[in-house]
């Protein structure tokens, strides 16, 4: 194998940072992306996997299947992750497991309902002066500002808001409170219903949240910026 230089590991990096922000990503995508040529990503990701910090999946097609075989796409590893600063560690759970012994799964709810109490307050006002198609937009901004890394993006049935990291995925294998605590705060912020239809910690690429177009206002989705 092709010796790697140190002065790559800048762009490493940046492979292994769009790769966490937009989620599983083809060669050809990240040599868009990033200015590079297709050889030169191909390279750095031999590399990342080599050292365990992105993996090469087969592409999930939706709708009818073209000819040839899809691209492979890169996605972050758990390893990877742990990279990109994780705030939590092997403590953080077993302190959890000890909550779960002693106070049950309803204690270990009020945790994780109680650590998001300073997130929710200070992403409140923000929200409630937005108008309330551009809500999914600040929220995923404010996220973002925060090192979730999220975007939104609409479908005919409504937005999306994706989170390419999680700071809690580990905890969050054992513990799913976290998530759905996570879900109440984001339904109680955009005064809706939402559904989680994937989590980093259940090993999905993304967490991705669905806010279902509501009757009364139909276009809501449409509304949104890209």
């Amino acid at each position: 194998m092709e010796k790697v230089s140190v002065d790559d590991a800048p762009t490493r990096t940046r492979v292994s940072q769009t790769i966490l922000e937009n989620g599983p990503t083809t060669a050809a995508d990240l040599a868009e992306q990033l200015g590079l040529t297709p050889a030169a990503v191909r390279r750095h990701l031999d590399q990342l996997i080599v050292e365990g910090v992105v993996e090469a999946r087969d592409q999930r097609i939706t709708g009818q299947r073209g000819r040839g075989r899809p691209a492979k796409v890169f996605a972050i590893t758990d390893a990877g992750r742990d990279g990109f600063e994780q705030a939590y560690d092997k403590l953080a759970a077993g302190a959890l497991r000890y909550l779960a012994d002693t106070g049950g799964d309803a204690a270990v709810m009020d945790f994780a309902r109680h650590r998001l109490v300073d997130l929710e307050s200070r992403y409140r006002p923000l929200l409630e002066l937005a108008d309330p198609a551009q809500r999914p937009a600040v929220l995923a901004q404010a996220l973002t500002d925060d090192g979730f890394a999220a975007s939104v993006s609409t479908t005919p049935a409504g937005a999306q808001i994706c989170q390419h990291h999680c700071p809690v995925a580990h905890v969050a294998e054992e513990f799913p409170q976290m998530c759905e605590a996570e879900a109440e705060m984001f339904s109680r912020l955009l005064g809706s219903h939402v559904q989680r239809l994937a989590t980093i910690a259940h090993g999905d690429g993304v967490c991705t949240t669905h806010l279902p177009a509501t009757p009364t206002n139909p276009t809501t989705a449409e509304r949104l910026p890209s």
